[in-house]
């Protein structure tokens, strides 16, 4: 995610779940291999499925349905509980009498449900029997959505409504335990595994409802059309609907993106926004792997500059003004977060920077003195691999100003010190070992030091990559 203002700013001037091997009985359990603590880590419940059904009211303000997600136990203890992370609660929170939450989930089947905890957005559901390794079970539910009346991610903007983070999502358990982090209200505090969305949409014909992955629409009840989504290897899903205009191409490299802008959204921005996106999908396919997905959304308005612009795989919501947006930043994002994970709120340099870094990579800004330019640590304790949890506590003054700009000029310092071609195979080694994976900041410097005979350690002292 990035704020207009600061794209300005900067523009203008082994995947972590391992797939184990059932042991015969009574054979020894293998030793873990050196320093791949993978086993132990294996991140649970994996390779998930989600099959959704929603209806829209007459404005796509509300949306009701049900859901099912199916998951498998990638952990060598049996799981005993899941939690589903209601994320559009972020915000509001438990709600009042008068005004419930935004996101609602009731008729839980296939186990049985906890009170919400963590402002709301976290339930966990205790599953009929432990789950073993290697097995998989599903849990379904009623959805009801009420979207917010603000302009936001999962908010509203005139006649149009956008339902970023409003799908409940399987939340992550690991070595480290069960990720039951807080939105601290800025940046992104998600941690989610890459799976398959099937989301069938019966909305208004009037609607227009771009949304992650592949969709094909059919004619439903009088007045009504059914959208059918589908998309395989995503972390998320997100949707927008409203009377968008709307208009499609496919890059040289065969990627077809479909833009999407309000009324108001002015023409100049939408076509540059179009160019660079073209530019930009094509480029990062040939710098980091081909982006996967086949299409990509990319959805436009001129009233989000109290918000900005987020990512979504498949889909990016852009604050579009004449001269365009941070659309470059936001299909960087595609790969680090969508394409190589990390947990949002553990490691926000590892999307975010790499990103930013991306961004200025394309648009061939001048980086050459940048490390040095940003002058002094804001504080004694600031450092790139801070968590979210940390900037939250009294430090959000600090959040762009390291985990956006020192952390790209760290990346363009490394490319220094390694030299372009090195750093240019490092990164797409990086993108493959982890594809639709989970990396770390051990996993990043493990193939930096990997690509140098140099020893980095002194590099990651002096940039406070710990």
């Amino acid at each position: 995610m990035t704020s207009h203002r600061f794209w300005h700013a900067t523009t203008l001037a082994l995947s972590a779940v391992l797939l184990l091997v059932p042991q015969a009985a009574g054979a020894p359990a293998p030793a873990d291999p050196p320093d791949r603590a993978a086993a132990l880590r294996a991140a649970t419940p994996d390779r998930p499925s989600y099959d959704v059904a929603l209806r829209a009211d007459g404005d796509g303000s509300r949306w009701a349905g049900r859901q099912t997600v199916s998951f498998r136990n990638a952990a060598r203890t049996p799981l005993r509980s899941i939690d589903v992370r209601l994320w559009g609660n972020g915000t509001d929170g438990c709600g009042t009498p008068g005004s419930p939450s935004p996101v609602r989930v009731s008729g839980v089947a296939g186990g049985t449900p906890r009170p919400l905890t963590v402002g709301c957005t976290a339930l966990r559901i205790d599953l009929p029997e432990p789950l073993p390794h290697g097995a998989r079970a599903s849990v379904s539910f009623d959805v009801a959505i009420t979207v917010p009346d603000r302009v936001h991610r999962f908010g509203r903007d005139g006649a149009y409504r956008f339902l970023g983070n409003a799908l409940p999502l399987l939340s992550v358990r690991d070595a480290q335990g069960r990720h039951l982090d807080p939105d601290v209200g800025f940046g992104e505090s998600f941690h989610t595994l890459a799976g398959d969305f099937r989301v069938v949409l019966d909305h208004p014909s009037a609607l227009v409802v771009p949304a992650t992955g592949t969709t094909t629409r059919r004619a439903g009840a009088p007045g009504r059309t059914v959208s059918t989504s589908v998309a395989r290897g995503v972390r998320d899903f997100a949707w927008a609907a409203g009377p968008f205009a709307s208009k499609a191409v496919t890059t040289p490299g065969g990627v077809r993106l479909n833009a999407y802008w309000t009324a108001t959204t002015s023409p100049e921005g939408v076509a540059v926004d179009l160019r660079d996106a073209v530019g930009s999908v094509d480029e990062f396919g040939r710098r980091f792997g081909r982006y996967p997905y086949g299409e990509l959304d990319l959805v436009m308005s001129d009233d989000l500059d109290d918000f900005g612009s987020m990512e979504f795989p498949g889909l990016v919501l852009l604050w579009t003004e004449p001269e365009g947006s941070a659309v470059v930043h936001e299909i960087a994002h595609q790969w680090f977060y969508g394409i190589v994970g990390n947990d949002q709120f553990a490691s926000p340099w590892l999307d975010e920077s790499f990103a930013q870094y991306a961004n200025e990579r394309y648009y061939r800004l001048d980086t050459a003195t940048c490390w040095d330019d940003q002058g002094m640590w804001p504080s004694d304790t600031a450092a790139l691999t801070r968590s979210m949890g940390y900037y939250a506590d009294g430090r959000r003054s600090e959040y762009v100003r390291v985990v956006y700009r020192r952390g790209s000029c760290a990346l363009h310092d490394l490319e220094r010190t390694l030299g372009g071609p090195s750093m240019a195979g490092l990164l797409r080694g990086y993108v493959r070992d982890h594809w639709l994976g989970v990396a770390t900041t051990e996993d990043f410097k493990r193939a930096a030091q990997a690509a140098t005979p140099k020893d980095l350690g002194p590099f990651w002292t002096e940039h406070r990559i710990r």
